[in-house]
């Protein structure tokens, strides 16, 4: 007979983080889909979600705060816990920077707040930040920490873009304007970060399952 136990704390602790990660990847979905097509009620939508997944990271870190207040817990136990909190935060952040996108496309509309040149730029870097935090879950779902290849691929790619972008912006042919390049800028740097911090969460996990020390990434906002 199968056993029918509760899944213990930690178990549903690491259950709320994966399901954190697919809101914030839908979220980043809509997000770029919204400024694609300067969609406001796309847009409207991903703001209006952000207060969610707020919550739901919030729930989650009130519950590591209890478990850390458990005297009983072991070092790996406090240590996964830890990571927990640390994670939860990343992904809060992932879900704040899905939503500057949504807002920048609200803000323009009904304009687009990217040039028709970039599209495609941009699209690349919405399919980059899906395909990053789609892995992230996995790690954390799974533990199997030799995804962090993979997700170091998406990152390089994800910083490829951005530095593109950074150089047309600033190249002597750029023709759109300051506001326009103010905009492809502080868009590129949302998506920089989301995957910054996709890659905070994978190297979180790698601590916790191999105890081996954290690498921390640099990130400033």
């Amino acid at each position: 007979m199968m056993s029918t136990a509760n899944p213990g704390p930690l178990t549903l602790v690491n259950n709320d983080l994966v399901a954190i990660t697919t809101l914030v990847g839908s979220a980043m979905n809509l997000a770029t889909q919204s400024l694609l097509d300067a969609d406001l009620s796309l847009a409207e939508k991903v703001i209006q979600a952000d207060a969610n997944i707020d919550t739901l990271c919030s729930a989650v870190e009130d519950r590591c705060l209890e478990l850390l207040e458990d005297k009983r817990s072991t070092g790996s136990e406090l240590r996964s816990i830890i990571g927990a909190l640390r994670i939860a935060a990343s992904l809060e952040r992932m879900g704040d920077l899905a939503e500057h996108v949504a807002k920048q496309a609200r803000m323009r509309y009904p304009n687009a707040a990217v040039p028709q040149d970039l599209r495609e730029t941009f699209a690349i870097m919405g399919g980059v930040a899906e395909a990053i935090v789609s892995k992230s879950g996995a790690v954390i779902a799974t533990k199997d920490v030799s995804l962090a290849s993979e997700i170091a691929i998406h990152d390089a790619e994800m910083d490829f873009r951005h530095r593109e972008l950074f150089t047309i912006v600033l190249s002597p042919s750029w023709a759109h304007g300051v506001e326009a390049a103010i905009d492809v800028t502080l868009l590129s740097r949302y998506y920089e970060r989301y995957a910054d911090h996709a890659v905070s969460v994978t190297r979180r996990v790698i601590n916790v399952v191999t105890g081996e020390p954290y690498v921390a990434v640099d990130i400033t906002s």
